[in-house]
């Protein structure tokens, strides 16, 4: 049973839905009925945030794969090798209904715990026991769903001024999309990066767009950009063979000219916007000029994957988690920008670990005043907090997307809550602790050590 809790009136049930749909994670479970619930209550709205609904999905399914292991008397990694969905399998329709693309679930968990060096953890966990502290080590398989408003446009124009212009309906709010986007016109009009403009968020200029969330902005702008090119490169081929001279299969495209074959005439693309604009190009309207707009829906979801692993040490003492080591292997499809993948990778699980270890609403019990209504009151994560990341990218491309894209943004945060978790649950697993609430604060890392023990005595 999923049961979210709305708030005092409603804003999105995305969280709800989305983290429904994954409860099984990408194991080969069989058979599953999952009950979601919208709960009413006091409480201030709840909304998406990154991986709206995933996080905790991911958090049930392997925190009950750790108990499992436990009861069993299995390794954790030996027991979600054996259940994980195999590439032969796929695609698959989990349990619930949703049919996963294809991908690698093993080789990224393999690679995970590798990066990790979980052969070396026996001789770390001695260590830190002779300094008073216990160590502990996690992993999490994740997979998610990016599907978000489907539709998207974007127009292209060539200007004769020598630049290109692309405008866009997606936002960018740190996502680096005037450089990745800007790569994919430099690929397809083989022109060089300076000389892309990049238009967003401007109403005037805009007239559609689905906007950033639900990891679809590269998806989506892939395959509107990339039509918009085509059809660019198609009315600068007719152009061109009319100012050429030539037929329009003798031409080459090459770093943003086209060529006669055989011969040494050659126009580049803006020498061409420019005879269009001045009206020397017949059948093309000069006030258009060289241009091209693409409009497209597609409701196919993509399915982002991966496996976080990582090591903490708990001060028995004071309750105080310290993240020793941390790996980050995801499968984005395709990797556009991989240094702009990276730094996202990092931010996510950045937002993960401060939701499994310090973040948390409270409110007065006596009269419902937020006690955390302020980044003074609610303990946001620093960099202090934070390890230095291991991430590393996963490509297998994704049938769904022209340019074989999942998407990267959301896979940070989505395992970050379970492998943080189990690393502390598996670092007290000597005082009896099997299992702790989020966020494992001191305080409450202290409690469950302490109620273990008198569970015990």
């Amino acid at each position: 049973t999923n049961v979210s809790n709305v708030g005092g009136y409603t804003v999105a049930f995305t969280p709800l839905t989305k983290g429904a749909g994954l409860m099984s994670g990408n194991y080969a479970i069989p058979h599953a009925h999952v009950r979601a619930l919208a709960v009413m209550t006091n409480t201030a709205p709840t909304s998406s945030y990154r991986s709206a609904g995933r996080p905790e999905a991911i958090f049930v399914i392997e925190r009950l794969i750790d108990l499992a292991a436990q009861a069993l008397k299995m390794d954790r990694i030996a027991i979600r090798r054996r259940n994980l969905i195999t590439p032969a399998q796929l695609p698959y329709v989990n349990p619930l209904g949703l049919t996963y693309d294809n991908g690698d679930y093993r080789a990224v968990m393999e690679k995970a715990a590798s990066l990790c060096d979980v052969d070396g953890f026996a001789q770390r966990r001695g260590e830190s026991e002779a300094k008073g502290l216990r160590r502990g080590f996690g992993v999490a398989n994740y997979i998610e769903i990016t599907t978000g408003d489907p539709r998207e446009r974007a127009e292209i124009a060539i200007k004769p001024e020598g630049f290109v212009e692309l405008v866009i309906g997606t936002q960018s709010t740190g996502q680096g999309h005037e450089t990745s986007f800007a790569q994919l016109l430099c690929e397809w009009l083989q022109i060089p990066l300076e000389d892309v403009r990049f238009v967003q968020g401007d109403t005037d200029r805009v007239s559609i767009g689905g906007g950033s969330h639900s990891g679809r902005s590269m998806r989506l702008a892939g395959l509107v950009i990339g039509q918009a090119c085509e059809d660019i490169v198609k009315q600068a081929r007719a152009a061109a063979a009319q100012l050429l001279e030539a037929a329009q299969e003798d031409l080459v495209f090459s770093h943003g000219s086209f060529t006669v074959v055989g011969a040494d005439r050659s126009i580049h693309l803006y020498d061409v916007a420019r005879a269009i604009s001045d009206g020397r190009v017949e059948g093309l309207d000069a006030r258009s000029g060289l241009a091209a707009q693409s409009d497209q829906t597609t409701k196919l979801a993509g399915f982002p994957y991966g496996s976080h692993a990582c090591e903490v040490e708990v001060d028995p003492q004071t309750g105080r988690v310290e993240i020793a080591r941390y790996v980050a292997v995801d499968d984005v499809g395709r990797a556009i920008n991989p240094m702009i993948l990276h730094g996202q990778a990092r931010g996510g699980a950045a937002q993960g670990i401060g939701q499994a270890l310090l973040e948390e609403v409270v409110y007065d019990r006596s009269d419902g005043q937020a006690l955390t209504g302020s980044f003074m009151d609610y303990a946001m994560p620093r960099a202090h907090d934070l390890p230095s990341f291991t991430t590393e990218i996963s490509e297998i491309p994704s049938p769904g997307n022209p340019l074989g894209v999942r998407a990267g943004g959301e896979g940070g945060t989505t395992p970050a809550l379970a492998v943080i978790v189990s690393a502390i649950v598996d670092a007290l697993a000597e005082f009896g602790v099997t299992h702790i609430e989020m966020p494992a604060t001191p305080e409450r890392v202290w409690r469950a050590i302490e109620d273990a023990k008198r569970a015990k005595s």
